[in-house]
């Protein structure tokens, strides 16, 4: 596949992503403490994570406003720390976050699916706080 392709392809997953977000629902029910803002763009974003009796995630919705990136950003990770212990998923965030602010080379592996198509915005260190902001409120809800 040539590059102009793979992009194009990338930017298509982000935009599905951003018109249908999937696990975003409404959250007024949620503090707005965990409320979370990008204040250089004005990206909010807002979590509820649910674990079940085994300790795993079965349950994570989150709401706000942002880019396409952010949006997309934040679907993309519901989907990936479904079914993860939060221990699991702070390590994953941890790997995902160095990756993106480039303090790791590899990139992003192609066994973690869509989340593929976030690897080039290291190249953009503006868009980088857009696509980390879910990343990070997830991070400071496991916390919590």
């Amino acid at each position: 596949m040539r590059q102009g392709d793979l992009d194009d392809l990338y930017m298509e997953i982000i935009l599905d992503h951003y018109r249908s977000p999937r696990n975003k629902a409404d959250l007024s029910h949620v503090s707005d403490q965990s409320l979370h803002e990008n204040p250089s763009c004005g990206d909010t974003v807002k979590l509820e994570v649910l674990t079940g009796e085994n300790g795993r995630i079965h349950t994570l919705r989150f709401d706000g406003h942002g880019c396409a990136i952010s949006t997309a950003s934040a679907s993309l990770m519901s989907e990936r720390l479904i079914g993860k212990t939060p221990n699991e998923a702070r390590s994953f965030i941890q790997t995902f976050l160095k990756i993106l602010r480039g303090e790791d080379d590899r990139g992003i592996p192609e066994e973690w699916g869509d989340l593929v198509v976030l690897g080039g915005i290291r190249q953009f260190p503006m868009r980088v706080k857009c696509a980390t902001l879910p990343w990070h409120a997830m991070e400071k809800t496991l916390s919590s």
